[in-house]
């Protein structure tokens, strides 16, 4: 047997399936605790508003988990529905008065919005200290900056939270984060950056991407391509994130839904890997609590960050 196949089978009696749901039930304490302190040092606690336009199924229940996930951990909501015609003028007008209401703390807009509308122009009207998803140009600047209290997308939060279950020191590692979007796959490598990792970035024009997922310690798969990474691409012992959910009954196949990620051929190379769903997923909404949270304490000067425990 050759040293490559014994190191496979080794990392194969090694590997593990990271609980992304058990994990969002430890953040989820965390923020319950932040906010019991906050009341108690100021007599209030955080509002997230969440605006949502038409009736797109998927995201009716997306945001049914998020307000089910505020009411558990202490968090007031409110959702703000609007109608698939609903003009941009009045879309806009909505989260402006969000905007200004002191009695909000987080704003949240449900995307995707109907075709037509311009969410950029949405999200840009949004206050800053209140964008919670982390969006606007001026979190993202400060975020991809180093800079203190910027709200940072939530995705890659909660992507190196799972990471970070399995690695003990990032310093030295090779990572690679497949897809560059501003919503995950930049300010992931952004943090795995400040982590003190080397990053490659790959996307859809990259070459020899197989070869450069090949030398990572670390992938991070958001390119939104079912089962694109392979076995093939793993080097053995990796950890391994999958980001992606994608719905086969789209693509004309057996309903369900899947990963970025071979799941059943990778988890046989990789020292750890995320299973979809399950995964990411649960750690999304945890970070929408943990920035719902950050927002408020900005906002009234309440603790400093390292006080807040967040």
């Amino acid at each position: 047997m050759s040293s490559f196949h014994k190191s496979v089978r080794h990392e194969i009696e090694q590997s593990r399936i990271i609980d992304g749901v058990a994990l969002s039930h430890t953040i989820d304490a965390e923020v319950s605790d932040a906010i019991f302190r906050l009341e108690q040092e100021c007599g209030q606690r955080p509002h997230l508003a969440v605006v949502v336009v038409g009736e797109d199924p998927a995201s009716h229940i997306y945001v049914a988990n998020k307000v089910k996930r505020c009411r558990k951990v202490g968090i007031e909501s409110r959702k703000i529905q609007l109608a698939a015609n609903v003009s941009q003028e009045t879309l806009l007008g909505a989260v402006e008065e969000l905007s200004t209401d002191k009695s909000v703390h987080g704003i949240l807009l449900q995307l995707p919005l109907p075709q037509g509308m311009d969410a950029r122009e949405i999200i840009h009207a949004i206050d800053p200290a209140k964008d919670v998803d982390g969006f606007h140009p001026l979190n993202f600047g400060r975020f991809m900056a180093g800079l203190d209290h910027a709200l940072a997308p939530c995705t890659p939060q909660g992507c190196l939270r799972l990471l970070q279950t399995e690695i003990s020191d990032f310093q030295g590692k090779d990572a690679t984060v497949i897809g560059c979007s501003n919503i995950v796959g930049k300010p992931m490598a952004e943090l795995l950056l400040q982590q003190g990792c080397s990053v490659t970035s790959v996307h859809h024009l990259s070459h020899d991407i197989e070869g450069k997922c090949r030398a990572a310690d670390i992938i991070v798969a958001a390119a939104g391509a079912p089962q694109l990474v392979k076995a093939s691409w793993v080097k053995p012992g990796a950890v391994v994130i999958d980001v992606g959910i994608n719905r086969l009954r789209d693509l004309g196949k057996k309903p369900g839904i899947v990963g970025d990620v071979d799941f059943e051929e990778v988890r046989k190379v990789a020292s750890a890997i995320t299973p979809v769903p399950g995964g990411v997923g649960p750690l999304t909404i945890s970070y929408l609590l943990v920035n719902t949270v950050r927002a408020f304490n900005n906002q009234l000067g309440v603790f400093s960050d390292e006080q807040l425990k967040l």
